[in-house]
C-alpha cells in the first residue's frame, strides 16, 4: 500500500473506498467487508449518507485492529458551527464504533463553517482526530479560511478525476501544504470515462481497466483516490494499481482536463441552495 504523509505527519493510504451513495445498510456493509479483504484500509463516509453505522460495522467485523484503518468522516452544513459540530461528531463515533477519527472533514463550504474549523481543531488537539481538512472548498474560500484562523488544512476533498483536474486549485494547495483527496475520481461515469478511447489505449497496454488507468494516474498526480463500487470484481480491481505511467502516459491523461467541473460547482448560487435543502437524522 502506498501512503500521503499529511503536513502534521499523519499518514493516510494512497487509495481509499469510497461510500457515497451507497444506502443501503446491508449492501454497503458487505461492500465494504470487500475491501477490507481486498487490501483497503482507509473508508470515506459522512453523516449525511446515512451509512456511518454500516462502516462501522464492517470494521469492527473484520477483526483488524482499529489502529490499521484510517477512518474518514464529515460534518454537513445542518450541523456547521462549533456546537453542532460538536455533537454532530459524537454521532459519528458512536456509528462508528470508535473513540476517534483519523481525518474529519467540513462537507462543504457553506454555512458555520468558521465555528466547525473552531470545534474540529479543539478536537485534533485534544487527540480525537488525528487530522482535519474540508470538502469542496474552492481557492478564495480555503485562503479566506487560512488566513481568518492560522489554521491550514491537512486535505481538500474535491471533484478530481481526468476531466476535472483543478489545477489552477491544487496550485494553491500545494503552496499550503494541503494534500488532494478525489471524490468522483471516474467522473460518475459521465462522457463515456469507462470507454474512453485516449484512456483505453493506455489501459491495453499495460493490460488494465480504464478505471486502474485513471486511479494510477491521480496517485501519481499527488491525490489520494476513495473510488466506489458495490461490485466485487471492480472492488478488486480498482485495488490492483501496482503498474506504472510513463511520462507521455500522464501528460496524455493531463490533456484530457476540461478546466471546469462535471458535478459539483460550488460557485454557483442555485447549488448552495441546493446543498442547504439536504437535510437528515443522523
Amino acid at each position: 500500500m502506498e501512503y500521503f504523509t499529511l503536513y502534521n505527519g499523519v499518514k493516510i493510504p494512497s487509495l481509499g473506498f469510497g461510500t457515497f451513495q451507497i444506502t443501503d445498510n446491508e449492501i454497503c456493509k458487505n461492500s465494504v467487508l470487500t475491501a477490507i479483504e481486498s487490501g483497503y484500509r482507509m473508508m470515506d463516509t459522512a453523516a449525511c449518507y446515512g451509512n456511518e453505522n454500516a462502516v462501522g460495522e464492517a470494521v469492527a467485523e473484520s477483526r483488524i485492529d482499529r489502529k490499521d484503518f484510517t477512518l474518514v468522516s464529515k460534518v454537513w452544513i445542518q450541523d456547521s458551527g462549533y456546537r453542532k459540530t460538536m455533537i454532530s461528531f459524537e454521532k459519528t463515533l458512536k456509528n462508528l464504533q470508535t473513540d476517534y477519527i483519523d481525518l474529519y472533514l467540513i462537507h462543504m463550504p457553506f454555512g458555520d463553517y468558521y465555528g466547525s474549523w473552531k470545534a474540529m481543531d479543539e478536537l485534533l488537539k485534544d487527540g480525537r482526530v488525528k487530522a482535519i481538512g474540508v470538502c469542496n472548498f474552492s481557492r478564495s474560500r480555503l485562503v479566506d479560511l487560512i488566513l481568518g484562523t492560522g489554521i491550514i488544512p491537512m486535505v481538500n476533498q474535491i471533484e478530481l478525476h481526468p476531466f476535472c483536474q483543478q489545477k489552477e486549485l491544487r496550485k494553491i494547495m500545494k503552496e499550503y501544504s494541503i494534500t488532494p483527496m478525489a471524490w468522483a475520481p471516474f467522473a460518475e461515469g459521465r462522457n463515456s470515462i469507462f470507454s474512453d478511447s485516449r484512456i483505453s489505449a493506455i489501459a491495453e497496454k499495460h493490460g488494465r481497466t480504464n478505471a486502474g488507468v485513471i486511479l494510477r494516474f491521480l496517485i501519481n498526480e499527488g491525490a489520494a483516490v476513495i473510488p466506489k463500487s458495490i461490485h466485487e470484481e471492480r472492488i478488486r480491481e480498482n485495488a490492483a494499481l501496482d503498474f506504472p505511467l510513463d511520462s507521455t502516459e500522464m501528460n496524455e491523461m493531463r490533456a484530457l482536463d476540461s478546466g471546469k467541473p462535471l458535478i459539483l460547482d460550488t460557485e454557483d448560487p442555485e447549488e448552495a441552495i441546493r446543498l442547504h435543502g439536504i437535510t437528515f437524522n443522523q
